[in-house]
């Protein structure tokens, strides 16, 4: 496959993870994430975004480190599957999560994004 094909074909797919994992991701939450930040709430910003990038960082050592289109597919999939598992972990271990965040608490809502984003550089790791 020519290398703008390939360049093309990854980029599209990761673009298409990210989007099916904020859907993922906002479902799984109790409460909206869009609606809320729309509304200014910074907490819901800072755990959403934490999240997506968390994910992405996984994903771009996915697509650096294999040579194969169909093992950056499962790779991503791991990838997805462990932050919904981080995310679902977290908000029972550190309880009133939906109240936090709806309660527009900066503080909690950066925690809970600086978590992803920590996972998702161990996991970006881990796939190296």
């Amino acid at each position: 496959m020519p290398a703008i094909l390939n360049y093309l074909l990854h980029l599209a797919t990761a673009v298409a993870l990210v989007m099916v994992f904020f859907v993922i991701y906002t479902r799984m939450t109790p409460y909206d994430e869009v609606k809320l930040i729309r509304g200014g709430n910074h907490a819901a910003a800072l755990a959403l975004g934490g999240a997506l990038i968390g994910f992405s960082l996984t994903i771009t050592s996915a697509m650096m480190h294999t040579r194969d289109y169909y093992q950056f597919l499962g790779w991503a999939a791991g990838a997805m599957l462990v932050q919904v598992l981080v995310y679902y972990v977290t908000t029972r271990l550190l309880k009133m999560a939906s109240e936090q965040i709806e309660a527009d608490n900066s503080a909690f809502g950066g925690l809970l994004g600086a978590i992803a984003i920590s996972v998702g550089l161990v996991n970006a790791g881990a796939v190296s």
